[in-house]
């Protein structure tokens, strides 16, 4: 292959540009490796410790009752005694309650499946807490956590609403406080009403201090892309807003706030307070891998509580799926937490609400198995951008007409790019030909790739559903796990990844077959090196999306053949050129300026040439 100037200029080009790529990347995971550090050394130091709270009782005679009991004074028959749990089931879950601090000790949902093929628990580690601190004499107070509330019996009413109280009552009977949890039938979302008698001699200046840790345990196979998909999200001052785990560490909230929650990929828990947080703070820490926890999180939130004995603070909590139909209906912008479109892609948001997930769910609905849905998806999608796709493969074909005088006119002015340019351009205008006429359709095309993207990413129907050789949709396949890890690729080998590689280069070889040759040389071999970026970019990603993309390049494959040999005439279209060239074709202003400018620049380079010789 004999190689010229330009050719090597576009090599270096290009080599210059993937090794600044690589340089890119591996700084970045530099930054990566040592925020984590940062946030392991955070997590160390925020580690609960011992309880000083409460001493241990004295061994001495008189003591021992008074040490362990001080800080709970008033409360001192709350103070000891064997933790009781009481568990409530509805169609969806099953909570445990605990009476240390009368509150959820974990949550098991009955519809999910974890790793080890147990259920998905939530909120279930020490860490989780929901926290707040009481006056328990004029000169202690305590956290409720270190008090035993009395749990009350479970009242079933007649739609299978099941309502379970937790009492706390001083020694004298003088002040309470009662948290009521009411579990319905089928619902993920628990009322969690906090009642307190005494309140202006339980609470400072009519101020709850609310404090909620949460630990998100790993849930699903790569717990690096699990971290990538978790996020926080708040709705304060009545406006939605979310941050990714890794790309800062806390929020301040200095208006009302709503709800507060963290969404891991598939799975959301979300404190809500029915009349507003008035104002707080929530900070979180990534852990080291080997812990298997996502994300862990403490949340500091103000209640201000009306003045008076009798209060009564109306909670939520939400613990289930990250699923936007189930989300959508409480209707507090909590759908918004499922990332169907966020950030730079917010604007394919409304394509997956109105057309992706609407089709998506009308397919489910005939009974196909989830693997076949995908395939019948990439049917009506193709059918509905098929428009798109007629126009770029008529383009492509006059493109083929045109083939041989573009051979001529490079044989006629050899290197002279700037003539060539020109009378090139004269020929598609003459033939009205677009030469652009393949790359936009496709530009088209690129918002249905991102909404799917994220639809595939964040949508929890596929997540533990088997397809040929793909044990989970919802994350990578795959046929051969290396034992290492290669840099941007991973540590295993994705065959649907491999399919969709594959597909997209037999792709680019049959267009390439179709457009006239490229003598820029990263024009030209562009085609062929993208699928090469797809086999990296692509092997992490879920299944589900990486069948998707080989379904639809088998479709693209065929229609490019059926219609390139069936339903295009090419020798009507050369008759159509040669008819559109005997027109007289009127000149835009931009292209008039543009052939003007290329006459310059041609002049110019003569003239150069010319002084070189003399």
């Amino acid at each position: 292959m004999k190689f010229d100037r330009n050719t090597v200029i576009g090599f270096l080009i290009l080599g210059a540009l993937l090794v600044g790529y690589f340089i890119m990347t591996s700084k970045e995971q530099q930054r990566y490796q040592k925020y984590r550090a940062q946030q392991d050394s955070i997590a160390r130091a925020r580690l609960p410790r011992p309880d000083t709270s409460v001493r241990k009782p004295d061994t001495s005679t008189n003591s021992g009752k008074g040490n362990l009991t001080a800080p709970a004074a008033n409360y001192s028959n709350a103070a000891g005694g064997a933790e009781k749990i009481v568990e409530v089931e509805n169609d969806l879950f099953k909570i445990a309650f605990t009476s240390k601090g009368g509150q959820p000790k974990w949550v098991e949902l009955k519809n999910f499946k974890n790793q080890d093929s147990g259920f998905v628990r939530l909120a279930s580690t020490s860490f989780d807490k929901i926290d707040y601190r009481i006056a328990t004499s004029d000169n202690s107070s305590t956290d409720i956590t270190n008090l035993n509330f009395i749990a009350g019996e479970i009242i079933k009413s007649d739609d299978g609403t099941q309502t379970i109280n937790f009492n706390l009552v001083s020694d004298s009977g003088e002040t309470s406080v009662t948290h009521q949890f009411i579990v319905k039938k089928a619902d993920y979302m628990i009322d969690f009403n906090l009642q307190m008698n005494g309140a202006d001699k339980l609470l400072s200046q009519g101020i709850l201090n609310l404090n909620w840790q949460y630990k998100a345990l790993q849930q699903e196979m790569d717990l690096a892309f699990e971290k990538q998909n978790t996020q926080i999200g708040y709705v304060m001052d009545d406006e939605f807003d979310y941050h990714t785990i890794g790309r800062r560490s806390d929020k301040q909230f200095s208006d009302p706030v709503k709800w507060v929650g963290v969404r891991q990929r598939f799975f959301n828990t979300i404190l809500v307070a029915k009349n507003n947080f008035s104002s707080g703070k929530i900070e979180w820490i990534i852990p080291d891998d080997k812990e298997k926890t996502v994300v862990q999180s403490t949340a500091s939130l103000r209640l201000d509580v009306p003045p008076g004995s009798a209060a009564s603070i109306p909670l939520s909590i939400y613990y289930g799926p990250a699923d936007y139909r189930l989300l959508k209906k409480y209707d507090m912008q909590m759908g918004k937490l499922v990332n169907l479109g966020q950030g730079i892609y917010a604007f394919v948001r409304p394509l997956n609400k109105y057309v992706v997930m609407p089709v998506f769910d009308f397919i489910k609905s005939m009974g196909v198995s989830y693997g076949i849905a995908i395939v019948i998806l990439t049917f009506i999608i193709r059918l509905l951008i098929s428009p798109l796709t007629y126009s770029s493969y008529l383009s492509g074909a006059k493109m083929k007409v045109l083939r041989p005088e573009i051979t001529k006119l490079k044989e006629k002015f050899g290197n002279d790019q700037q003539a060539m340019s020109m009378e090139q351009m004269k020929l598609f205008r003459e033939a009205g030909v677009n030469p652009l006429g393949g790359c936009i359709p496709a530009l088209l095309q690129i918002p249905i790739f991102f909404a799917l993207y994220s639809f595939f990413n964040s949508t929890v129907d596929l997540r533990g559903v088997n397809f040929l050789w793909a044990k989970d949709l919802s994350a990578h396949d795959s046929i051969l796990d290396l034992g290492f890890n290669i840099p941007l690729y991973g540590d295993h080998v994705s065959l649907f990844t491999i399919t969709a590689t594959v597909t997209s280069f037999l792709i680019s070889l049959y267009s390439m077959s179709l457009t006239p040759d490229q003598s820029n040389p990263v024009l030209k071999y562009m085609p062929y090196i993208f699928p090469i970026f797809l086999l990296f970019i692509f092997n992490n990603l879920p299944s589900g999306l990486t069948w998707y993309y080989t379904v639809s390049n088998i479709i693209t494959l065929g229609l490019q053949f059926v219609i390139q040999n069936y339903i295009i005439d090419h020798d009507k279209i050369l008759a159509k050129i040669e008819e559109n060239r005997k027109k007289p074709k009127p000149k835009s202003k931009w292209q008039q300026r543009l052939e003007q400018m290329q006459e310059t620049q041609k002049k110019v380079r003569e003239m150069q040439e010319k002084a070189k010789k003399k």
